[in-house]
């Protein structure tokens, strides 16, 4: 289970509770290899035919200037050359299988702003926001990033992979995130998904495609990792012969003013 908000200088978890029933035998907290807050459940020679998870979160967002940072010298212009000492940690962000359409899409785009990285980044965040249609599809991994923008729509995460693969294909370490937007609160909410660039002076920086926004403090991150499956919120397996489980959820997220 990824349910719970991850504390950074740019978002702090007041309260956090994770209520399970029926209540497993074995539980275990751990930490990842992405650095992400895990637990893990089982219930040995235990049947069940319900299972209920409540995470509830108090968390203090504090980005309200999602530019406040300078850039390395070496980090505003294409080509971006990472730092030796980074290369051998970045390299699951940066080396995956590329993908033509995509990076066509992004060596357009890094024409078109002159190189400049942050307009780069800006750019592709607001033709995928412009350009793509959402829709809703809440189960199964993210489209290949081609058949997105050839179709022009799909789902908040599909968008992420499309976005993800266009920064890969310049060379940009990027990677996938989960967690909750604090959108219209008359509107059925669900969870989220947005991406994170690598930017040498200003770390990880978040890009919402979906929304086309710079994310700063409407976002709320569960956790982050170069593989979206990696970040699903709750997963896992039934041993011996089962029905296939039906999985239903509900959202409520609420803006507190302080």
């Amino acid at each position: 289970m990824r349910l719970r908000p991850r504390s950074t200088a740019e978002q702090q978890v007041l309260n956090f509770a994770l209520a399970i029933d029926p209540q497993p035998p074995g539980i275990n907290p751990i930490l990842d290899t992405d650095g992400n807050a895990t637990v893990r459940c089982w219930w040995p020679e235990m049947t069940l035919t319900t299972l209920q998870v409540t995470a509830t979160s108090e968390v203090l967002t504090l980005c309200t200037n999602p530019f406040n940072f300078l850039l390395e010298s070496g980090a505003t212009h294409f080509p971006l050359d990472y730092p030796s000492s980074l290369q051998a940690m970045l390299h699951p962000y940066v080396y995956q299988d590329r993908d033509t359409i995509a990076t066509q899409l992004a060596q357009k785009i890094a024409l078109d702003v002159d190189g400049n990285v942050l307009e780069f980044l800006t750019t592709l965040n607001q033709q995928i926001h412009q350009n793509c249609k959402y829709q809703i599809r809440e189960t199964g991994q993210p489209f290949p990033p081609w058949m997105t923008w050839a179709q022009k729509q799909g789902t908040c995460r599909d968008f992420v992979m499309l976005f993800i693969a266009a920064c890969r294909g310049m060379g940009l370490a990027a990677r996938f995130v989960s967690g909750y937007e604090a959108g219209d609160p008359d509107h059925e909410q669900a969870l989220h998904a947005w991406a994170e660039v690598y930017l040498p002076g200003a770390g990880w920086r978040g890009y919402d495609p979906t929304m086309g926004l710079v994310v700063c403090d409407r976002h709320v991150a569960l956790v982050a990792s170069a593989w979206p499956q990696h970040t699903t919120p709750i997963v896992g397996g039934l041993n011996g012969r089962a029905s296939q489980p039906t999985l239903t959820y509900t959202v409520n997220v609420h803006s507190i003013s302080i």
